[in-house]
């Protein structure tokens, strides 16, 4: 059974050029229903260098940027682990500024880090959005799909210090990740959008709808073509209660994409609101050909069966999990525990193990942690 919100958090899609792109049509936005956000949303913020990143240029890197040049002085002061010592963190997206001054960051927030500092020594930048299997998460009824994103930096012209290839690639993934990685080139105005859709994304998931439509609605406007946005869009009005707006929006996603599974699936919800049953059966049936099974559906059946206390069954569908997203830790968490239930210690030691290793903040890292110390030190 579909019954969650599927929002798109960071897939990425291609770009017109700014010159190019055409502005959304104005009946998608719906002003009245929603009071202004908290703070202004300003596009220029995102890429902005604070202080703090302007001294680390002039000063703490300057001679390895003198010394190794611009390009590789960058990259070298990003990946030595004695110097900005970043971490990976999914946590919350943010700005340039941001990620500096927390040293952590999504892949989206790390990038664009990187390029503010690198277009502030002068360098080309281009961006990449790769081709990774589909990575989910889920808060509440709410599903979010992430993608990822890196960075390319072109030497500056008669730099004597660079030998070889003019471009290297930053990539924040770990090298194991990386293998037969597909890219395609995507715009900055693209991963503006995309910045300001995780915001929106992330504002939703607080219970802040009125900021996070703002976001939603700035990130449109930076980047039409960037569907991903108009699906966050269509949520916000679903959540808001207007069924009729919502249904605007993911008509106009599914105009220009016919396949996409998340328009798809929150289409068909609306239309199950709305009383409009056949509707959304006939879209229904349409997904399932596209998506024949629904993201967290065997973790879902898991959940259930251990309600019912049928750990085995409960393990089944939790290793059919693991078995499609091993990078899951809450997969692998619930593995371990029905396996710690049906008395297998070793297997369940072993799961909640991996469920440290793929923990992507530091809440779950320290919950996984605990239990794992527990069961190595009681468990039999």
């Amino acid at each position: 059974m579909r019954n969650s919100l599927a929002l798109l958090c960071v897939l990425l899609a291609a770009c017109a050029s700014q010159q190019q792109r055409a502005q959304p049509p104005e009946f998608l936005f719906n002003d009245a229903l929603f009071a202004a956000p908290a703070t202004p949303i300003v596009a220029d913020d995102v890429f902005a260098l604070s202080d703090a990143m302007k001294r680390y240029l002039r000063s703490e890197i300057s001679t390895q940027l003198r010394t190794m040049g611009m390009q590789q002085g960058l990259i070298s002061a990003l990946y030595e682990r004695e110097q900005l010592k970043l971490q990976y963190d999914i946590g919350m997206t943010r700005n340039a500024a941001q990620a500096f001054d927390a040293r952590a960051g999504n892949c989206l927030s790390l990038v664009i880090m990187t390029a503010a500092l690198a277009k502030e020594l002068g360098l080309q930048v281009h961006y990449q959005s790769a081709y990774l299997e589909e990575t989910w998460s889920r808060n509440g009824d709410l599903l979010v799909r992430s993608g990822h994103v890196n960075v390319t930096l072109d030497r500056r012209i008669g730099d004597p210090r660079v030998i070889g290839s003019k471009s290297l690639t930053i990539d924040f993934l770990p090298a194991q990740s990386l293998r037969g990685l597909r890219v395609r080139d995507i715009t900055e105005e693209t991963i503006v959008a995309m910045y300001m859709n995780n915001k929106a994304v992330e504002a939703l998931i607080q219970g802040l709808s009125d900021d996070a439509y703002a976001w939603a609605r700035e990130a449109i406007r930076q980047g039409p073509e960037f569907l991903g946005s108009y699906n966050t869009l269509g949520v916000i009005y679903m959540r808001r209660g207007d069924l009729t707006q919502s249904v605007r929006v993911f008509d106009y996603v599914l105009e220009r994409d016919a396949a996409n599974a998340r328009a798809l699936s929150n289409l068909a919800q609306v239309y199950a609101r709305q009383g409009r049953d056949a509707d959304s059966s006939a879209l229904l049936s349409r997904l399932a050909q596209i998506e024949p099974i629904a993201p967290f559906h065997y973790l879902n059946l898991g959940l259930a069966a251990m309600q019912r206390e049928d750990f085995l069954l409960a393990r089944d569908m939790f290793a059919r999990e693991v078995a499609r997203a091993d990078y899951d830790a809450q997969f692998h968490f619930w593995l371990a525990l029905a396996n710690y239930k049906l008395g297998d210690i070793e297997p369940a030691r072993k799961h909640l193990a991996l469920a440290l290793e793929n923990s992507v903040n530091a809440k779950d890292h320290d919950l996984y942690a605990a239990k794992l110390a527990w069961l190595q030190q009681y468990g039999k």
